[in-house]
C-alpha cells in the first residue's frame, strides 16, 4: 500500500505509523482488517460510510487496539479529515475495497 512518506506538519511521526500499519491492516482481508476499515472509513466519511461502534473494538487484538486510539487522538487534535492531512489516496483504496457500492 502506498502511503505517504512526508508527514503533514500536524502529524506526529507516531501517529503516522500508527496510521500506517492501520491502512495496512485494512488493505487486507481478515475480521481485523474489516474492523479496522470501518474505523478509518467513519473518520474519512461517517455520513458515507457508517460510523463505528465502539464496542467492535473489543474484539481488536492489543496492538491494533492502541493504534486505534493513536489515531483518534490524531482525528481529535488536528480536528481535520485524513484527506486534509495526506492521506486522501489511502483512505480512497480502503473506502473502494470496503465500500465499493460507493463508489462510481
Amino acid at each position: 500500500m502506498n502511503i505517504p512518506a512526508a508527514l503533514h506538519p500536524n502529524v506526529k511521526p507516531g501517529e503516522h505509523e500508527a496510521l500506517s500499519r492501520l491502512l495496512a491492516i485494512a488493505a487486507a482481508d481478515t475480521g481485523q482488517s474489516r474492523r479496522v476499515a470501518d474505523f478509518l472509513l467513519a473518520w474519512w466519511n461517517p455520513a458515507a460510510c457508517g460510523a463505528f461502534d465502539i464496542t467492535t473494538a473489543w474484539a481488536l487484538d492489543d496492538a491494533i487496539a492502541l493504534d486505534v486510539l493513536i489515531v483518534f487522538g490524531l482525528a481529535i487534535r488536528c480536528r481535520s479529515y485524513p484527506d486534509t492531512l495526506g492521506y486522501a489516496d489511502a483512505f480512497g483504496r480502503v473506502d473502494r475495497s470496503w465500500r465499493p457500492e460507493l463508489t462510481d
